[in-house]
């Protein structure tokens, strides 16, 4: 499942396994990991790791991080990378797709109070799988695609 992204300064190839390093937009880097891609591209699921770096880290300093370490799992469009604002760092040949799952979200109605587990597919993360109703307190990750931009302001926030 391998996206290669159109850009003006290089072919960007990404697929399950491929680190990146986000920009910040209070300085310094985040790393992330795609854990998942749209067999058409457009989207990733993708994991990220509460480490500060001020440069894009290499690929040794990342690819010893688990998913446990995550601070944030999520579903984000991939023009980050294809454009090639986000670096891509490389692809850990040893990581294994079994140890990454893609994880349920929750989706809240505000107003009913009401909220469903959503679990997408496994083979694409855009697809959703089922809708279980659920309480409105559940503690999972919020169910949202966040564009480049947004997982940025996100990331900041956390790692500020």
């Amino acid at each position: 499942m391998k996206r290669a992204g159109r850009s003006r300064r290089a072919k960007v190839v990404f697929d399950e396994g491929t680190w990146f390093a986000v920009p910040l937009r209070s300085g310094g880097f985040a790393a992330g990991v795609v854990a998942r891609t749209t067999p058409r591209g457009g989207v990733v699921l993708a994991y990220f790791f509460r480490r500060l770096w001020d440069r894009p880290p290499s690929l040794d300093e990342v690819k010893g991080l688990m998913p446990q370490a995550a601070i944030r799992v999520m579903q984000v469009g991939d023009l980050g990378l294809v454009d090639g604002t986000w670096p891509v760092i490389g692809r850990d040949l040893d990581w294994h797709r079994d140890e990454w799952p893609s994880p349920r979200f929750i989706r809240r109605d505000d107003l009913s109070r009401r909220a469903w587990i959503v679990q997408y597919s496994d083979r694409d993360p855009n697809v959703v799988e089922s809708e279980t109703p659920t309480s409105y307190d559940t503690k999972l990750e919020d169910d949202g695609l966040y564009g480049a931009g947004a997982a940025e302001i996100v990331l900041t926030k956390l790692l500020s």
